[in-house]
């Protein structure tokens, strides 16, 4: 018997975000937006935890090339520091460890907030993604180990609070790649002598995409079963999405779907790269470039130098390149 060669999926490519909700793990919630689009590839800019919300940019096709400069853009997370217990995995998730009568004052925490601002050192959380001796530091921390995990340097633009009670503060932070909220109510419930650990937490923004790019599960489904927006039924989505995994499981071919709805909510691969240089060029270069050659940038603006720059045709993406003396090099380049 002949093998069933595996659906590659649609060749679509862009950035979809995401507004995650909680209980949704990121990898789950790459699975269900690669199965939504029917896409041929899909990979998220930055693992948001299931107990967490908010912003999880997904890059579908060659989008998945821009991830690195998503990854290292700034992010603002608005979270609740619940004071009183430290617990293992410094969220809800984990057992209390450590536990306290003391409560800050505003006073207090407003205080301490010099020291969690500009360039500090922090150390992760127990159970992080960071990899000891090839091992991620999670999984040790599951099995029982207690784990050394080394201080590192991260950058912290402004912390905030946005509100104070008796056993809780709201805070919004700004901050670079590497950044562990965790471990900064951690550290801060340390500092104060009353312990504390993240409550709730939510994701606003990862640079350069805002809260106007927000998508959420539903409305996806809604426009990818045809769904009239605000007449969604739940009941109608649930059956069509039901019906299309039994079709899949079958290995029946799927009956011809519009995706103009629901590829109209994503974000043009190139809005990842508005920290570089933007270089316009001809259709006759775009050919060149992207059969790997250089070509020569024209124009009186056009920079000279440049480690990296993004070359554009007809505002199409063509390429992540180098520019050096006055030749655009390409490094990545991206389909027509």
């Amino acid at each position: 018997m002949a093998r069933r060669g595996k659906k590659k999926g649609r060749p679509i490519s862009g950035w979809l975000i995401l507004d995650k909700p909680v209980g949704m793990g990121s990898t789950e919630a790459v699975s269900k937006i690669k199965w939504l689009f029917q896409a041929e590839k899909a990979g998220h800019a930055g693992t948001l935890d299931p107990l967490a919300s908010g912003m999880l940019p997904i890059a579908l096709g060659e989008a998945t090339k821009t991830v690195p400069y998503v990854q290292d853009g700034a992010k603002i997370y608005r979270f609740t520091v619940a004071w009183g217990q430290e617990r293992s995995t410094d969220d809800l998730e984990g057992p209390v460890t450590k536990e306290s009568d003391l409560r800050p004052s505003e006073a207090e925490v407003l205080a301490l907030l010099p020291k969690y601002t500009g360039v500090i050192m922090q150390t992760p959380p127990q159970f992080s993604a960071i990899k000891i001796a090839g091992e991620r530091a999670y999984d040790l921390a599951r099995d029982g180990a207690t784990v050394d995990i080394p201080a590192r340097e991260i950058e912290i633009g402004c912390l905030d609070v946005v509100e104070h009670g008796a056993d809780h503060t709201v805070f919004e932070v700004e901050c670079g790649k590497g950044t562990y909220v965790r471990s900064l109510a951690r550290d801060m419930g340390r500092d104060m002598g009353c312990f504390g650990h993240i409550s709730e937490l939510r994701r606003v923004e990862v640079e350069p995409f805002t809260s106007e790019d927000f998508v959420t599960i539903a409305e996806l489904e809604a426009a990818r079963f045809g769904v009239v927006e605000g007449n969604a039924d739940a009941t109608d989505i649930a059956d069509a999405t039901e019906a299309a995994d039994a079709t899949e499981a079958a290995g029946a071919a799927e009956a011809p779907i519009d995706f103009d709805a629901i590829d109209a909510l994503l974000v043009d691969t190139s809005a990842a790269l508005d920290c570089l240089p933007q270089i316009a060029i001809s259709d006759d270069a775009a050919t060149k470039i992207r059969l790997g050659n250089p070509v020569i940038i024209r124009g009186r603006d056009a920079p000279v130098e440049a480690e990296e720059a993004c070359a554009t045709a007809r505002g199409k993406l063509v390429a992540i390149g180098a520019i050096e003396q006055g030749m655009f090099k390409p490094k990545r380049v991206f389909a027509g």
